[in-house]
């Protein structure tokens, strides 16, 4: 099959984790067909190059927006025609719900290609009070609307997105709607070699410090855990400072230490050290962090949104923004050796049996096949 994968942004080599999911797939996708990929913003280049075997097609927009924006979805057209002639596709897949699913809809339609959309961020909620999401104005629901109403199939990873697509107005018929899930590589994601038969208290979270993440209530929980945890908030953003100020009123100083940045291929020795990952979002498309995690044999406590609430066997959830919630499920697990022993290994047996990149690809491919042959 030749595969077209249009991103906001992509690896700009081998060793570049821009977005290390949507490289590991192309890199395991690009074994079994010719896939090439379009990346409108990232690298901020305008260049061809080669990438496991995938042809990279880099348009270098950067941060364009108003007219430049317009002139971006043009040449990305352009591009995908002369891509179409040189070599014909069999299907577009667009990673995002947004200006990568319109263009890839607009071009679908113009070219006569089966399209595939992913829903994987913020496409389907809007929270003012956290300038988050595309459905915050007119013009970005618009977008949203035609890549949803262009796709031929629309792929999201949980029940809870599905349910967003008619909560946010969209009428689109269950029948081009498909579960599937970015995986995560076991190999690299694993418990350490020599697993501690005795698990330490700390908690690990692993997220952007942005506000959707919503750090506060994390630490809100923190504070009434009756145990001497430790937590490692691993990653950066805008709400650091805050979040700092909100540790030290809350006389966490000595729990909890800001990590900062952690490259990929480190992250695992971190997850290996926690009894517990901690995710505290107001919103997830899938929560990759949960999966990570699960490979590492590490459980995690979620608020009720993406991947775990569809699979219990990877931990627990709580309502989104509840602090006293969260700090029971915790505690629960925290006081239960047996029971979070289960958690670790149920964890890690679920993402072998169902959510390794392998499990992705061959999803992914079913559903393209699936496209041509309705389409021949």
């Amino acid at each position: 099959m030749r595969v077209g994968i249009l991103l906001p942004g992509f690896s700009s080599d081998e060793t570049d984790w821009a977005i290390p999911v949507q490289l590991n797939l192309v890199r395991a996708l690009a074994q079994e067909e010719d896939v090439r990929v379009l990346a409108l913003r990232y690298p901020h280049r305008r260049d061809h190059y080669q990438v496991y075997g995938a042809q990279v097609y880099a348009l270098g927009a950067g941060q364009t927006r108003a007219a430049g924006r317009i002139r971006l979805w043009l040449n990305a057209l352009r591009t995908l025609q002369t891509l179409h002639r040189q070599k014909p596709f069999d299907v577009l897949h667009a990673m995002w719900a947004d200006e990568t699913g319109l263009v890839a809809a607009w071009a679908g339609r113009w070219l006569g290609i089966p399209v595939v959309v992913s829903v994987a961020g913020g496409e389907l909620v809007g929270f003012d009070d956290l300038v988050y999401g595309l459905q915050r104005s007119r013009f970005s629901r618009w977008i949203v609307g035609q890549a949803l109403k262009g796709a031929d199939r629309i792929i999201v990873a949980c029940s809870y997105v599905e349910k967003l697509i008619t909560t946010a107005g969209y009428s689109i018929p269950s029948e081009r709607i498909r579960t599937a899930v970015l995986g995560v590589d076991p190999v690299h994601f694993q418990p350490p070699p020599a697993p501690s038969s005795e698990f330490p208290l700390r908690l690990i979270h692993v997220a952007s410090l942005v506000g959707v993440k919503d750090q506060a209530t994390l630490l809100g929980a923190v504070a009434r855990i009756p145990h001497p945890v430790t937590l490692d908030l691993v990653g950066s953003g805008p709400e650091e400072s805050r979040l700092r100020q909100l540790v030290s009123t809350l006389n966490l100083t000595s729990q909890v230490c800001f990590r900062g940045s952690v490259t990929h291929p480190d992250l695992p020795a971190l997850y290996q050290q926690a009894a517990l990952n901690i995710l505290t979002s107001r919103h997830e498309g899938l929560g990759m962090v949960t999966l990570e995690a699960a490979a590492c044999g590490v459980p995690t406590v979620s608020t009720a949104v993406g991947l775990l609430p569809d699979h219990p066997s990877l931990g627990v959830s709580v309502p989104v923004g509840d602090a006293s919630a969260l700090a029971a499920a915790i505690t629960h697990l925290l006081d239960d050796p047996v029971l979070r022993h289960e958690y670790a290994r149920t964890a890690r047996q679920t993402v072998l049996n169902q959510f390794t990149i392998a499990h992705t690809v061959r999803d992914f491919r079913a559903i393209y096949a699936e496209l041509i042959s309705d389409s021949g």
